[in-house]
């Protein structure tokens, strides 16, 4: 019987190791599931650009309880346009392009898409110290390439872009689905 088209649903599948011992088509699999399901969270780009849901808030607490419930609500949305910003920047950069692609592909194999612990010379690494390496190393890297100002002035202007955005967008459609989820509203004071 032919296993072809088929993915293995235990790490005891053929091949190398690479990680914890699961096969580099496991791995795969495993990160395709991964992306797929946080790219499930992503909002219809249509409901981010509606300009009919844009207006100013009333107050500056509608304004913060807006950034909160657009946040939760967009946060895939939020999360492409940031990255997006941040890799245009670099286009005219193409060594810093090549180490930002590189150190972003050691941090989805060394951090995002694990599910068992990292193992060096016999002992778990643990998580924080997985994350502090990987941080200085991308640091390091990206100084080296001197990209750093540009990366933090993209990643600047990405955010200030997330923000106004989710300060202008009227979030009365989208707060009640995201209630529980990622905050817990605020109750409002009674009115006199």
């Amino acid at each position: 019987m032919s296993k072809y088209g088929t993915i293995p649903t235990s790490s005891s599948a053929g091949g190398g190791a690479p990680l914890g011992g699961a096969s580099p088509l496991h791995f795969i699999s495993r990160a395709k599931a991964r992306g797929a399901s946080a790219l499930a969270t992503r909002r219809p780009w249509r409901e981010l650009g509606d300009i009919h849901a844009i207006g100013l808030p009333p107050s500056l607490g509608d304004a913060y309880l807006r950034v909160r419930a657009n946040l939760a609500h967009f946060a895939m949305n939020y999360a492409i346009v940031v990255l997006v910003v941040v890799f245009l920047s670099l286009l005219w950069h193409p060594v810093s392009l090549m180490v930002f692609l590189v150190c972003m592909l050691a941090w989805l194999v060394l951090y995002f898409l694990r599910d068992e612990p990292l193992v060096l010379f016999g002992r778990a690494v643990a998580d924080g110290y997985v994350l502090a390496v990987l941080a200085v190393v991308t640091l390091g890297l990206l100084l080296l390439t001197d990209a750093t100002a540009n990366i933090l002035s993209s990643l600047l202007i990405g955010l200030v872009l997330v923000v106004l955005h989710a300060a202008l967008h009227k979030a009365e459609d989208n707060a009640d689905d995201e209630v529980g989820r990622w905050y817990v509203p605020v109750p409002q004071p009674p009115s006199h």
